[in-house]
């Protein structure tokens, strides 16, 4: 039997442990769990602070003579960035991961979020330096995504390898609903600026200087995630024993991801994420946009609007979680997919029609609230799903890679969107993304096996 300072790896039970069949919830399970919470918690703080805490305060980097579709345009340029420097972080970390331990590499990628976040905090606008307004604002997004990218590639394996095999998709769904708790925080702060220092107007100090405070609170999110991590959270247990056992191969880790041993799991992790990402996008990208700046609306009811959907996701994450640990992942998602090809869509399209007929804005918004709740929540499966599908010694890499490559053809969805728009009404191109989103997911899901009974130590 292994042991690692006297705590058992991986589900190997001993004396009373083995005959009540049920694995420990080690404290060092549990900080590790809650360690890798927190990092996501933060990441998607910073991640969506251009979509929420920007998107009133554009202008401050933007040329007035600017279009509405140029500046929609702009707008999904800023948050693509972040997403795209996140696969060359996934590469760059997935291998220290791996090679040097997740916890270090961890610290590692924090510190860089918590410089570049603070850096856009005291960025200057178009009416000082001009076009490198948006280009520097643009760049540190693309390098702090990198650093984003870092940080759930090594924290995520380290929470899934410490927990017991029979609450991995409850730690999974707990880990991964620190998205939408993000979103909410990020969301009831910037409706409180824009209430405390705008008093309703559409135009003020918000714009002026206000937006800066969003992301000066996510670099001190970031700073405190950075000494909680490496005060409360020990490495991987399953990583080190594999390390001492000399079960690691010699050479890259990336090297062995592509090697034709792990390459089907990695195409088929490529599919999944490419469907799941085009349906995160439609909901959490393309829907503000649309609905602030296509449509016109209100930006403050907007954002109250899908604080509130928000909310309830927020819920519907662990829920997710836990239902994929009763019913198997890959059918949780499955279903997923079928629900979002179908369900969503046609809910998604419904909310536009309303939306251009002037109908209710309760109701568009509700419906909205639901494409998020069906979409979007089942990605509480993945967390522990992707860890399952590699080994320990390209885990990191697997994982990193597997969940954030496939977010780059997603990312370019406001270009897929405009040539859509050529042939179709453009309010209605999100519509056609979820299809694509739902197809691609359920395929994905079929070509890969169930996971939750394997074991992590391999």
């Amino acid at each position: 039997m292994t042991r690692h300072n006297d705590q058992l790896v991986d589900g190997e039970l001993s004396g009373s442990e083995a005959s009540t069949g049920k694995e420990p919830f080690t404290p060092e399970a549990k900080s590790a769990a809650k360690g890798a919470w927190f990092g996501l918690f933060v990441d998607y703080f910073d991640i969506y602070l251009p979509i929420v805490a920007l998107a009133p305060a554009l202008s401050y980097f933007m040329s007035a003579d600017l279009s509405a579709a140029e500046k929609t345009t702009y707008g999904f340029a800023l948050f693509a960035a972040a997403f795209l420097g996140r696969p060359i972080g996934t590469f760059i970390f997935g291998h220290l991961g791996d090679s040097i331990g997740r916890k270090r590499t961890t610290l590692v990628a924090a510190a860089g979020v918590t410089v570049t976040t603070f850096l856009v905090g005291f960025l200057p606008g178009y009416g000082a330096v001009g076009v490198w307004a948006i280009v520097l604002l643009i760049l540190l997004r693309l390098v702090g995504g990198v650093f984003m990218g870092g940080q759930y590639t090594s924290a995520n394996p380290l929470a899934i390898e410490a927990a017991p095999r029979r609450l991995r998709g409850q730690v999974g769904g707990i880990i991964a609903g620190a998205y939408p708790i993000a979103y909410v925080a990020i969301s009831l702060v910037t409706f409180g600026l824009l209430a405390w220092l705008n008093h309703g107007a559409a135009h003020g100090p918000y714009q002026e200087w206000g937006w800066r405070i969003p992301f000066i609170l996510g670099g001190c999110l970031s700073l405190a995630f950075f000494f909680y991590y490496r005060k409360e959270v020990q490495e991987s247990a399953v990583w080190e024993e594999t390390k001492r056992a000399g079960k690691a191969k010699k050479g890259s880790p990336l090297k062995d991801l592509f090697s034709a041993e792990h390459r089907g799991a990695l195409i088929q992790v490529f599919i999944l994420m490419t469907g799941l990402w085009f349906g995160i996008q439609m909901m959490t990208s393309a829907t503000p946009a649309l609905l602030i700046t296509y449509f016109e609306l209100p930006s403050q009811a907007v954002t109250s609007g899908l604080l509130l959907a928000n909310v309830v996701l927020a819920f519907g994450y662990p829920l997710a979680g836990l239902l994929g640990q009763r019913i198997g992942r890959r059918r949780l998602l499955t279903i997923a997919g079928a629900s979002t090809a179908t369900i969503s869509a046609g809910l998604y399209a419904l909310m536009v029609s309303n939306v251009e007929a002037g109908g209710s804005f309760v109701l568009s918004m509700t419906l909205v609230g639901i494409c998020l709740l069906l979409t979007v929540a089942p990605n509480a499966a993945i967390v522990a799903y992707l860890c399952e599908r590699f080994p320990t010694n390209v885990r990191s890499s697997g994982y990193g890679i597997g969940y954030t490559l496939a977010v780059i053809i997603p990312s370019f969805y406001s270009a897929i969107m405009l040539q859509l728009g050529v042939v179709m009404p453009y309010s209605y191109t999100p519509v056609i993304l979820l299809v694509v989103s739902g197809v691609l997911t359920v395929v994905g899901a079929r070509l890969g096996p169930e996971t939750n009974a394997l074991s992590l130590r391999q």
